[in-house]
């Protein structure tokens, strides 16, 4: 999501009054801002630079996609918005330590890939296309709004086992709410907003809960969920997150940091363990973690 925009959020307002289809409009094209591109951090270049890349095309983009590790069993690791592969080399390193191999991508407009714009359906296709060429995954890891495209394929055309989600929600409805709360949008602007975000997807407000609302629409029976999530993490709270769990019972288990935030819980050892023990024994595995280290959904 785009950062703060003080300033713009209070002349939206202002428009709102007026044109609420021209804020509308405005606000849509911030909520889909990709700049500026997110830089591989230094604890990261050595992982960034050892990935085998290869290019995959993609509804007309050329991305570039990168594999770590020689392992049997592949693991699908996917960043959100305005991030890319190599924020998640933390993890990288622990699951090809493992045994593993792990497949990611930088998609448009993001990282390595070239182009100007983006949306969940490139982050799907890119799962798609990655699937074709290295599954079925062991499992698949997304971060933020690549949470939402890895559930998003998990549940529609991927199969894997298990899914984890990193600072993510069920559905585009949450991240939707967090823009709209961040810049104080009016009621109208707001509906504008939705309107047009489920034109550039090509669907209307039925089809988009029906394709990418894993509340409403849950995994596939016998596909395991882990959510990981920070208590105080700003840029997406943890109530959607939750509801996620819920909508997954006997099937999931959420593991909770504190003091990570949205993007730093990617390094995190609380989250670090329980992801790799996720992707390497499923559910069974998180819960033989040292529950004084876990917090698991039953926590406050």
């Amino acid at each position: 999501m785009p950062p703060p925009y003080t300033l713009f959020g209070r002349t939206l307002r202002a428009l709102g009054n007026l044109s609420p289809n021209l804020s509308g409009r405005l606000a849509l094209r911030a909520f889909f801002v990709t700049t500026p591109r997110a830089p591989v951090r230094d604890a990261d270049v050595d992982t960034h630079h050892a990935a085998l890349r290869t290019r995959l095309d993609v509804r007309g983009h050329e991305l570039v996609a990168y594999e770590w590790g020689t392992g049997r069993d592949t693991v699908l690791i996917l960043h959100g918005w305005r991030g890319r592969a190599s924020q998640l080399a933390p993890l990288v390193r622990e699951l090809v330590a493992e045994g593993f191999r792990v497949v990611s991508f930088d998609a448009p407009a993001h990282g390595g890939s070239p182009g100007r714009r983006a949306d969940i359906r490139d982050w799907v296709a890119a799962v798609e296309a990655l699937d074709r060429l290295h599954g079925p995954f062991r499992a698949i890891v997304g971060h933020s709004l690549g949470a939402l495209a890895a559930l998003t394929a998990a549940r529609t055309s991927v199969r894997t086992g298990r899914v984890a989600v990193v600072s993510g929600a069920g559905g585009p409805d949450a991240f939707l709410t967090e823009f709209a709360r961040e810049l104080l949008l009016d009621h109208a602007t707001r509906a504008q907003l939705e309107a047009r975000f489920h034109e550039r997807l090509g669907e209307n407000q039925d089809s988009t809960a029906a394709r990418y609302d894993a509340v409403a629409h849950p995994l596939p029976a016998g596909t395991e969920l882990l959510v990981v999530h920070d208590r105080g993490d700003r840029r997406m709270p943890d109530h959607d997150a939750r509801r996620l769990h819920d909508a997954h019972v006997g099937r999931s288990a959420m593991v909770r940091t504190s003091g990570s935030g949205h993007t730093s819980i990617l390094s995190s050892d609380v989250a670090l363990d329980a992801l790799t023990a996720f992707v390497r024994g499923g559910l069974a595995a998180v819960d033989d973690l040292d529950a004084d280290v876990l917090a698991h959904a039953a926590g406050p």
